[in-house]
């Protein structure tokens, strides 16, 4: 028989799983959604999990502490026989994982255990990965250490940003979702436990942690620009003599060699710069000295602007070999 299943995720890496779900024979007893937030001018952020559940009438709850008395009774009147979570943004207690009759099963952007936590794309950005993927295993009380019922593997592009890897990893875990789905509905669901002595931890990250270190390689700026993206956002401060520092969000930046630097009369003394240092300044290019090498910019966004490539910035804002970035 088609499973009873109960959706709860917030953010948009879990809308494909939940379109999939919503398409297959499985019954949709709800959406469980966070509290509807209101922003600046008392704006209400859209919740396009909420506005799918509601487009095909599926009953919404949205409540603040989903693991208070009210909501538990609630989950128990559904009588669900899964819990289907993917970025819900709660904490889940046992005696909620106890209710439905086969569980509660998560969608996480990682391959476990490598990368357990709430931001685990951006850390495997960031620590130079060149692969990820989507594993869905069943809760436990333990930080995303359930058994893994299925994972899909995929590389990570060179030149992708975590909000490009999740999108693609939000379209994997659809298919990987109604697997898992199928085989508990026909018992032949097989669990791997995890080892958990390979586990690594991907905690959430504050806003300070976008800024660059230019005293790292050329390859961990380029990993740090990729991976904060969309947030926390890869930002530095340009400083030049006289001005105020101007703060830039670096969007996109590219390895440049000692030989290309030649070609373009960068002198010696030039090259040996601190890191953070600007080494050649044109109207259309800016190359910086990093802790191993150089990079140039190649995207920009200056705050309360929209993102450009450094020509067009270059255009209304001079830079000059001897400004610096930190």
């Amino acid at each position: 028989m088609p499973l009873k299943v109960v959706m709860m995720g917030t953010g948009t890496f879990a809308i494909p799983a939940f379109q999939a779900l919503i398409d297959s024979d499985h019954q949709v007893l709800g959406l469980y959604t966070q509290p509807d937030r209101t922003g600046r001018g008392h704006h209400r952020h859209n919740n396009p999990m909420k506005e799918l559940a509601l487009e095909h009438e599926i009953p919404v709850f949205q409540p603040p502490k989903i693991n208070q008395s009210e909501s538990l009774d609630e989950l128990r009147n559904l009588k669900a026989d899964v819990f289907l979570v993917a970025a819900y943004g709660q904490i889940l207690s046992q005696k909620l994982l106890d209710i439905p009759k086969q569980g509660a099963f998560n969608l996480h952007a990682s391959l476990l255990p490598k990368y357990r936590g709430a931001a685990p794309i951006l850390y495997a950005i960031r620590n130079g990965e060149t692969k990820t993927g989507v594993s869905l295993f069943r809760i436990e009380r333990s930080l995303d250490s359930g058994p893994v019922a299925a994972m899909v593997e995929t590389p990570i592009g060179p030149k992708e940003t975590t909000g490009e890897v999740q999108e693609r990893l939000a379209a994997l875990a659809a298919p990987l979702a109604m697997q898992v789905l199928d085989s508990i509905e026909q018992g032949t669901l097989v669990e791997t436990p995890q080892n958990h002595e390979e586990a690594t931890l991907a905690p959430t990250l504050d806003k300070g942690e976008g800024a660059i270190d230019w005293n790292q390689s050329t390859f961990q700026i380029g990993c740090h620009v990729r991976a904060m993206q969309p947030w926390p956002s890869p930002f530095s401060f340009l400083h030049q003599s006289g001005q105020e520092p101007l703060r830039l969000l670096v969007l996109d930046v590219e390895n440049v060699t000692t030989d290309e630097l030649k070609s373009l009369n960068v002198n010696q003394g030039q090259q040996d710069s601190s890191p953070g240092t600007v080494v050649f300044a044109n109207t259309k290019r800016v190359i910086i000295r990093s802790g191993d090498g150089f990079l140039e910019l190649k995207q920009v966004q200056p705050q309360g602007k929209r993102a450009m490539q450094i020509a067009q910035f270059l255009c209304g804002k001079k830079i000059s070999p001897g400004d610096y970035f930190n």
